[in-house]
This record gives structure tokens, sequence and C-alpha cells, in this order.
């Protein structure tokens, strides 16, 4: 949800719908985003890479911090080894600990939203690699700002469940929630109505859409990896076209040989026939495959 609305001020061109990714402006990128977003969380979760984000600007209302806690982090992350940067070890370790919904004058503050935020523990095992004395910048109520003021944090974890939806909405709004891959079609109703089929993002139904095991025996990632495989029938055809035509240039016969285009031109029809073999998308299986809504 984090990546989808951007929310820390994230700028790449892997975001947009009305976010503060680079998407949001035309000339970066005429296609809707959610193609881009589809391609992106294919790839999160092919490659399982862990996803951490840092805080910019206000921590609390008493906590400020002028740019923002990543110029801190790369140092951090620089000195931990690979396992010590999995979630699954910071969070077996109480690294880590999780964000929890709870009631604010009658009403729910969604706080899981956060996901895992770092403990106290990490700051004085990792972050004590960078600085001598970690707790003073690291404090209790930095850790956890709704300790600053509950008023204030249930108001910021308001604006960023609004945040959240005004972007889910942009999809829908274009029509493009019709081409999001079915974990990211569950993920955006939720973020714009709360719930998917009756159910919350922490239901074990939804959650597994997100494993990489569920993806790779999923229906519409085998659809990409067919849409892969047309695109790559065509591309490959076109280079044999342009070869043969190439060779059928008599005033570039001299520039043919000495470029070996016959030999070219051999490997690209048998490119071209190794894409057309019906085993080839199980060759593409651990690839981002493309789109079936790009290619005709």
């Amino acid at each position: 949800m984090d990546f989808i609305a951007s929310l820390t001020g994230k700028s790449p061109s892997t975001t947009g719908a009305g976010s503060e990714g680079a998407m949001t402006k035309g000339p970066f990128n005429a296609l809707p985003p959610i193609h881009d977003l589809n391609a992106a969380f294919v790839s999160y979760v092919l490659t399982s890479l862990p996803v951490f984000s840092s805080a910019a600007g206000w921590v609390g209302p008493r906590c400020r911090v002028d740019h923002d806690i990543s110029l801190l982090v790369p140092e951090i992350w620089a000195r931990m080894s690979p396992e010590e940067r999995t979630p699954h070890y910071l969070i077996e370790n109480g690294y880590l600990e999780r964000c929890t919904d709870w009631i604010h004058d009658g009403k729910p503050v969604l706080a899981s939203r956060l996901g895992w935020r770092v403990t106290s523990r990490f700051v004085q095992t990792f972050c004590g690699r960078v600085l001598g004395n970690p707790s003073t910048l690291f404090d209790e109520e930095l850790l956890r700002p709704e300790l600053q003021d509950a008023g204030v944090f249930a108001t910021g974890m308001s604006n960023i469940v609004q945040a959240m939806r005004t972007a889910a909405e942009s999809y829908f709004a274009d029509g493009s929630i019709a081409h999001a891959v079915p974990p990211l079609q569950a993920l955006l109703h939720i973020m714009r109505d709360g719930t998917w089929q009756d159910r919350t993002a922490a239901d074990p139904a939804v959650r597994v859409l997100f494993t990489r095991e569920t993806m790779l025996g999923s229906e519409w990632y085998r659809d990409r990896l067919a849409a892969q495989q047309r695109r790559d029938i065509a591309q490959r055809d076109r280079q044999v076209t342009y070869l043969e035509n190439f060779l059928a240039r008599p005033n570039y016969s001299d520039l043919a040989t000495g470029l070996g285009i016959r030999e070219k031109l051999t490997a690209a029809r048998a490119a071209a026939a190794a894409a057309r073999d019906p085993g080839y998308p199980k060759q593409l299986v651990g690839t981002l495959g493309v789109d079936p809504a790009l290619v005709e």
C-alpha cells in the first residue's frame, strides 16, 4: 500500500495515479500506471525482495526530521549481514514489531497499515554500529510516536488511510483496475473500501496471494508468460524479415558477407522457431512476462 500511494516521497516511474511518483507526469509514460505497477509487483514477488521504508518530515508532533531518516539507513544496512537484513530474521529476533490497530475516541486507528517497525532492540544492536549512543537519537517516543500524542497519531493515520484510498480510487476511475493482477485487485479494493470479498488485509486468504508459490502457480502469471511468447514470436519474425530484406539487396552483398548476415538469419530463424515451441513458456518461468493487455 505504501508503494502504491508513495507516502514517503518515493519518486521513480513505478508509482502514480495521484501519488508523488513520476508517472503522475504524463511525458514520463503514456501508459496507464497499472501496467508498471503489475510489473513492479511481479518483480518483488519473484525475487522475494524485502522492502523497507523510512520516515520523512515529522515522526509524531515532537520529533521533526529535517530531511528524512533514510540518509542514515544505508549506513546501518551496509553494516548488517544479508541474513540480518531479512524480515524473517528481524521479526524472529525481536528487531521488528507489528503495528496493530487500536481504538481512539471510539474510532479505529488502522496502524496496521504501517506494517512492522524497528524496536529499541534493533536500535541498540544495529544503529550502535554507526552511532555511539543510538538510543539518545532513537528514543521510545520516536520509535512509537503514538506515545507523544495519541490524538495526533490517530489523525495522522487517518490522513495516511485517506491518501491510500485516494491513490486506489484513481485505478477505479480510469478503469485500469480491470487490468490489475488479482493480488493487486484485492489490495486496491482494500485500500478503497477497507475489505475485499469481506476480507481484510490480515486475512490468510488475502496474504497467500502475495507469496511466490501462489503466483508461480496462478493462471494470471501463465497468461503473462503466454503474452511474452506472443511478443517474442512477433519480434523474432520482424528480425527474420529485416535480415531477409537486407540479403535481397544486391548492392549490399559485400556488406552482408562481411557482417555475417546469412549466419545471423539462420540464428534468427532458429530463435523464431524456438519461440513457437509449445514448451517455450516453461523456459520463461521466473521472468516478468508481459502484461497481456499490452500484447495483441
